[in-house]
């Protein structure tokens, strides 16, 4: 459920913003401009996604790979570098940690003052992309913490709960934004004439319950004994719809307004499922379980997990409360 705001109300983000921090400090300020500068990758993001099949280098391969060894597509590279010239003299943030990059990205001319780090997924979903369906960004923003002659990456392993802001935007039929930094969670609206993101939804909670259940049944047998008899369970009652997008933003936009439960279990291929810890799964999960849903690993909650590297991955049971309990009391079962 959401509090849709009234046609005419016009918060922008950056007034939201300080609204959120309850100040006027010099924090609050550079917190509101580190979330303006997202916004602005965002509509970078966005513009260029619009532009898909009439302009070159939108769609394919760029014929490289990651540090997944996945191959980079065209908007892959042109969002991860978005993100980079946005923040590039900006002060804010000392590095930039994205799933595209083998290792953080240091802004030396920010690092004396710059106080936060950003991490982010530049494009979730990309193969929707050539057939035009919805994609997203996922970001998270944390504390820069050094300490003399240790690691200076080091402090990125660190718990979920450490996570200052976490967000998404969704590309679909209109481009929103939707964050929390531990005061509840927001939805902004591109408003495109005015270049702006207009507070849409505002105290965004999940049903306790919902009747979508989102996963890619095709790895159905690589499966555990629990996760495929919840799955049988499932396809048992009445009531239940499948809604699996291959945009993992998509797939939780949904579930946050409507409820229910997306799951990325691990395989015997991928014990540890695919989906990243820092870049994904820790930022939704700090989304959801503020909204009162809830975010499981099957063994533990998403946000209790120490990474051991910047690439981690787990498997995912995301949504309303009392779904992702189903899941789970299959898997202890």
């Amino acid at each position: 459920m959401s509090s849709l705001r009234r046609q005419g109300d016009f918060t922008t983000l950056t007034r939201h913003v300080l609204t959120q921090m309850g100040s006027f400090s010099a924090e609050a300020f550079d917190i509101s401009a580190l979330m303006s500068r997202i916004a602005l990758a965002g509509k970078m993001i966005a513009r260029q996604l619009s532009r898909a099949g009439l302009v070159a280098d939108v769609l394919g391969m760029t014929g490289t790979t990651n540090v997944q060894g996945e191959e980079v597509k065209k908007m892959d590279e042109f969002a991860n570098q978005a993100f980079i010239r946005a923040f590039e003299q900006s002060g804010l943030v000392c590095r930039l940690v994205s799933e595209e990059m083998a290792k953080p990205y240091y802004l030396p001319e920010n690092c004396p003052i710059g106080r936060y780090t950003l991490i982010f997924d530049p494009i979730d979903g990309s193969s929707n992309i050539d057939v035009n369906l919805a994609v997203g960004t996922i970001f998270s923003v944390r504390q820069q913490e050094t300490v003399p002659g240790d690691d200076p990456d080091r402090d990125l392993l660190q718990a979920g709960h450490k996570q200052l802001i976490a967000g998404y935007l969704l590309y679909g039929s209109s481009t929103m934004l939707v964050y929390t930094m531990g005061k509840g969670v927001h939805a902004f609206t591109l408003d495109a004439g005015l270049g702006e993101f207009i507070l849409s939804h505002e105290n965004l909670t999940v049903p306790s319950k919902g009747s979508i259940y989102s996963v890619n049944e095709g790895n159905f047998h690589q499966w555990s004994v629990g996760m495929q008899n919840y799955i049988r369970h499932i396809h048992s009652q009445g009531g239940y719809s499948g809604r699996y997008s291959g945009a993992l933003v998509a797939d939780i936009h949904r579930i946050l307004f409507q409820g229910g439960v997306f799951l990325y279990p691990g395989t015997q291929k991928h014990p540890q499922g695919k989906l990243r810890l820092l870049y994904e799964n820790a930022p939704l999960a700090y989304i959801i379980t503020q909204a009162g849903g809830k975010a499981s690993t099957g063994k533990e909650d998403v946000l209790d997990v120490v990474p051991q590297s910047l690439h981690d991955r787990t498997p995912l049971i995301i949504g309303s409360r009392e779904d992702v309990d189903l899941v789970l009391s299959f898997l202890h079962d």
